[in-house]
């Protein structure tokens, strides 16, 4: 059986597609070494990998950076981004990938399974030749950022061109996302110098061109066609997810399945300290409305902070929830309103849901553009709607049913897609 080293930045968005991949592995009777930060030590060992954290050193919480970094809150959008690039993903990289060395060293794996922002993890593939080192495979948990003449920079959210005037724009956009990004890419060039070896090109191209493999976790329905894609990008479909078997179903459960049209609102796992701004303005938005919602607050205190947002006056027809597994949950939604986390949006497909999008930190306003471009939902273009634009869009979603229609469409692409075996035929012939 193979060795397979894993490791991924500790945010549950990174690590949570990891460790379901880690435990197929394991069931198949891999040896799974898995390097991530301490937080997610427990879901790590339920996998049956090896756990290995973070050094103390580096071992940030990736999903509340503004504790470590106060002056990132203050930051727009995009330099927030090039923000983590510098003190998130590449600082510590000289750390991470020393101790990657000395893993590999005692655990000679054959496959280093890693995903986009583990930029240090590219350091192996420059320094060596594919024969004198492990195959490194990229999973695709975010919209994948390498250039290409047949898209918009990435970042911004932007659709692919359609005319040649487009086409223009965005190639002297390209100059001018490059020159707001000169900071972060001298910086991380200076780390990897300072690692021996010298980084190529663009962040965001690196990050995709140089693993071996880039294996996305979509379907080419809800992502830009592209001419020049790398020569190791594949799609690979989103990872099937287990139920939580121990969920307890709330007293409320049964009227999601009264017939009456069920709204799921949510801010992911990661921007939800601010509840206010989507979850409180849809449950306004639908207060009237002849809609179950549940708000999905992803924290244990969650309904409790909803409650004091709207002065302890719940509308009636809004249930609220802490932690609810979506696998349980999705089945029986309308309308997911989210802020467009890449795996949400995947998971909701996944069970053929349209969508409600607005986000505008990291990668989520290329994730909500995929949702319009895809026809799968409403792009809100912003991460603080207006509730008449919430109540707008989500009267849109549920009257017309091309929404559904192209949302079934996409799920029963991804039923055509196997990506734990596919996955486990790579290890097992790496």
């Amino acid at each position: 059986m193979a060795k397979i080293l894993v490791t991924a930045t500790p945010v549950p968005g990174h690590v949570l597609p990891l460790a379901a991949i880690a435990a197929d592995l394991t069931r198949r009777g891999h040896e799974v070494l898995f390097y991530t930060g301490t937080r997610f030590e427990d879901r790590v060992r339920r996998t049956g990998a090896r756990f290995v954290p973070y050094p103390a050193e580096a071992d940030l919480d990736g999903a509340d950076l503004s504790a470590t970094f106060p002056e990132r809150d203050a930051l727009a959008p995009f330099e927030r981004i090039s923000f983590d690039l510098k003190h998130f993903a590449a600082a510590p990289a000289p750390l991470h990938d020393r101790r990657l060395q000395e893993l590999l060293a005692e655990f000679p794996a054959t496959v280093v399974i890693s995903e986009l922002l583990s930029l240090w993890t590219l350091a192996t593939v420059l320094r060596a030749p594919r024969e004198q080192r492990p195959l490194l495979m990229t999973i695709g948990i975010a919209p994948p950022p390498f250039a290409s003449a047949d898209t918009a920079p990435f970042g911004p959210g932007l659709l692919p061109p359609t005319t040649d005037e487009e086409r223009a724009a965005y190639d002297a956009m390209r100059a001018q996302v490059g020159a707001m990004f000169a900071d972060a890419q001298q910086y991380v060039e200076g780390v990897f110098t300072s690692m021996g070896v010298t980084f190529p090109g663009p962040i965001f191209d690196a990050m995709c061109t140089v693993p071996d493999l880039l294996l996305q976790l979509t379907v080419p329905a809800f992502e830009y066609p592209r001419s020049d894609a790398p020569e190791g990008f594949r799609f690979i479909g989103p990872l099937p997810a287990a139920s939580d078997s121990e969920f307890e179903r709330p007293g409320w459960w049964a009227e999601l399945s009264s017939g009456r049209p069920v709204v799921v609102v949510t801010q992911g796992t990661v921007e939800n300290g601010d509840l206010s701004q989507l979850v409180v303005p849809t449950l306004r938005a639908l207060a009237d409305a002849d809609v179950t919602v549940v708000a999905a607050t992803a924290r244990p205190d969650g309904p409790d902070l909803v409650r004091e947002e709207l002065d302890g006056q719940v509308p009636d027809n809004v249930r609220l929830a802490g932690f609810v597994p979506f696998e349980e949950l999705l089945p029986l939604a309308d309308v997911l309103v989210t802020n467009a986390g890449y795996g949400g949006v995947q998971t909701a497909l996944r069970h053929g849901v349209p969508l409600v999008v607005g986000g505008e930190t990291e990668d989520k306003p290329e994730v909500a553009a995929r949702v319009e471009w895809s026809g799968t939902g409403v792009n809100l273009r912003t991460a603080r709607p207006e509730v008449s634009a919430l109540r707008a869009a989500v009267d849109e979603v549920l009257d017309d049913p091309r929404y559904r229609k192209r949302a079934a469409e996409i799920q029963g692409q991804y039923a055509e897609y196997h990506p734990f075996d596919v996955i486990a035929e790579i290890v097992e012939q790496a």
